[in-house]
C-alpha cells in the first residue's frame, strides 16, 4: 500500500469529483489507518481493525466514484456489489461469502497483471523465438538406436549435422534482422495456441453455489491435457500470443496465490452498494420483506471478520475495509440491525448537488464531460466549443429537470448533454462546416420543452 498522507490522497481525488469533501477526509483518513496499522507492533496490531465507512447520499453524488477512485489510487483489491443481490440463507440468490470470493478473484487478477507486466521483456525475447523457430525450424536429427554397431551411418549424420548447422544459424540471422526491421510483420504463419475450454455457462446457477461451477472447471482443467489448434495468423498476431504464453510461464502462479490473498486480507476494499434496500423501516419485518434483516445478518460476519474459503486458499476479512452506501431516503441508518451498525463507526452524509457543482463538474475534473464529448466529436474532425453561458444554462436546467423529477445528481448531465448533442453527433460526419459553437440560445433551442413541460421531461429525462 502506498504511503500518501491524507492531504495527497484528497488532492488526487479532487482530480476527478467535485465536492464531497468531507467523505473525500473520511476516507483519507480511513486508509491512512490502515498504513499506519501495518507498522504497528505485532502484539497490537491485529486488535487495530479499520474503521468502515457508511456513506449517505442519494444517487449520482459521488459515492461509489470515490470509493473507486480511492482503489485505483492505492492499487488496492476494489469490487463493488449490490446489497440487494443477495438474500438470506436458504433462499434462492447469492450468498455473501461470494462476496470474498469475488474479492479473492480481483486480488489474484491485479497480482498476476503486474507479475506479467514484469517479465514482459524476457517474455518478448522468447516470442521472437519461437517466431524464428516458424521460418527456419531446427534441423531434424534422427535418432539412430544402432548407430553404436553401424558407425559409417552415425559418421554420416554428424557430418550432415556439421553441414546444416551454419545454414541454420544463417538463415535464422537473416530472419532475426527482418523481424527487427518490421518486414515480417504482416506474413502469415501456422502456429499451435491452446483451445482454451468453454465455461460451464449456467452450471449451479441461482443456487448459491456459483463458486462451485469454477472450482470443478479448474479441477477438471488441470486433470485433462492441454488441447493444441492450428492458428493462421500475421507475424504481429503471433508475437501477441506467443508473449502472452511465454509470459504465463514465467509467472509462479503458487507465488501469484500467496501474495494475492495478503493484499486482499490487508488492502481489499469492499463497496456495499444500496445498503438501505435491505434496511426494514419501521417495526420488524413481516411479509415480503422478510428476508432483509437476514440478509443483514448474513453480511455481520464477514463484516465483523471470518474466514471464507476460496479457490485459492482461506482469506480472513478481519482488516478487509467495507464501505457501505445508501441514500436512505424511505429507511434510515438506525433501521440497520444494531450489530451492522456498530461496524460502520464512520457516518458521512453526501451533500446534494447545487448549480456550482454541477458546473464544476462539466468543465473541472481531469476528464470532465465536456472534455469527454469534445474529444469523441473530434474523432470526426468536429470541432466542439461550448460557451461559458451555455455551461451556466446546463447546470442551471440540470438543477431544474433534478427538482422536477428524480434527484439522480450528476447522471442528469449525461442525459441532458446526449439530448442536446444528438443532432451533432449524427451529422458529424457529413458536416461541411466542422466548428460547432454551443452557446446558451442553442441549449434553449434543444432543451427548452423539456425543462418546461414536466410530462416530457419525465418521459424523455
Amino acid at each position: 500500500m502506498n504511503g500518501q498522507t491524507p492531504r495527497e490522497i484528497v488532492a488526487e481525488l479532487d482530480k476527478y469529483i467535485v465536492g464531497q469533501d468531507k467523505a473525500k477526509r473520511a476516507v483519507a483518513i480511513a486508509l491512512r489507518n490502515r498504513w499506519r496499522n501495518r507498522r504497528l507492533d505485532v502484539s497490537l496490531r491485529d486488535d487495530v481493525i479499520p474503521k468502515n465507512i457508511l456513506m449517505i447520499g442519494s444517487t449520482g453524488v459521488g459515492k461509489t466514484e470515490i470509493a473507486r477512485r480511492l482503489a485505483k489510487l492505492v492499487q488496492a483489491p476494489f469490487i463493488k456489489v449490490e446489497a440487494t443481490k443477495f438474500t438470506e440463507v436458504g433462499y434462492v440468490g447469492r450468498d455473501v461469502e461470494s462476496i470474498i470470493r469475488e474479492l479473492a478473484e480481483t486480488s489474484v487478477r491485479m497480482v498476476r497483471e503486474r507479475r506479467i507486466a514484469e517479465v514482459q521483456e524476457k517474455a518478448k525475447d522468447l516470442a521472437e523465438e519461437r517466431i524464428l523457430d516458424v521460418f527456419v525450424p531446427e534441423p531434424k536429427r534422427s535418432a539412430n538406436p544402432l548407430g553404436r554397431l553401424f558407425s559409417a551411418a552415425e559418421t554420416a549424420e554428424k557430418e550432415d549435422a556439421a553441414e546444416s548447422e551454419p545454414k541454420y544459424k544463417a538463415g535464422r540471422d537473416w530472419c532475426r534482422r527482418r523481424l527487427a526491421a518490421g518486414e515480417l510483420e504482416d506474413e502469415l504463419i501456422e502456429i499451435d495456441v491452446e483451445d482454451s475450454p468453454r465455461p460451464m455457462v449456467g452450471m449451479f446457477a441461482g443456487s448459491g453455489l456459483e463458486g462451485v461451477s469454477d472450482n470443478l472447471q479448474d479441477m477438471i482443467g488441470s486433470l485433462m491435457p492441454k488441447k493444441q489448434r492450428r492458428r493462421k495468423v500475421s507475424v504481429r498476431e503471433a508475437r501477441k500470443i506467443f508473449t502472452q504464453e511465454e509470459a504465463m510461464k514465467l509467472v509462479d502462479m503458487d507465488e501469484v496465490t500467496e501474495e494475492a490473498i495478503r493484499a486482499a486480507e490487508h488492502s481489499g476494499i469492499v463497496f456495499l452498494d444500496e445498503i438501505d434496500k435491505v434496511a426494514a423501516p419501521g417495526a420488524a419485518p413481516s411479509g415480503p420483506d422478510v428476508s432483509r434483516e437476514g440478509v443483514q445478518r448474513d453480511i455481520l460476519p464477514i463484516v465483523e471478520g471470518s474466514t471464507v474459503m476460496t479457490k485459492y486458499g482461506p482469506l480472513k476479512t478481519d482488516h478487509v475495509l467495507f464501505i457501505a452506501a445508501g441514500a436512505f431516503h424511505t429507511a434510515k441508518p438506525s433501521d440497520l440491525i444494531p450489530e451492522l451498525q456498530g461496524r460502520f463507526p464512520i457516518r458521512v452524509e453526501l451533500a446534494a448537488l447545487e448549480k456550482e457543482d454541477f458546473r464544476r463538474i462539466l468543465v473541472e475534473p481531469q476528464n470532465a464531460l465536456l472534455k469527454q464529448y469534445e474529444a469523441l466529436l473530434a474523432t470526426e474532425g468536429v470541432t466542439l466549443v461550448f460557451t461559458d453561458e451555455a455551461i451556466d444554462r446546463l447546470a442551471e436546467m440540470a438543477c431544474e429537470v433534478n427538482a422536477q423529477t428524480e434527484n439522480i445528481g450528476a447522471r442528469r448531465l449525461h442525459t441532458l448533454l446526449e439530448k442536446l448533442l444528438e443532432e451533432v453527433s449524427f451529422e458529424a460526419p457529413e458536416m461541411a462546416d466542422k466548428r460547432v459553437v454551443i452557446d446558451a440560445a442553442y441549449v434553449e433551442e434543444k432543451l427548452a420543452d423539456i425543462t418546461v413541460n414536466r410530462d416530457l421531461s419525465r418521459f424523455i429525462l
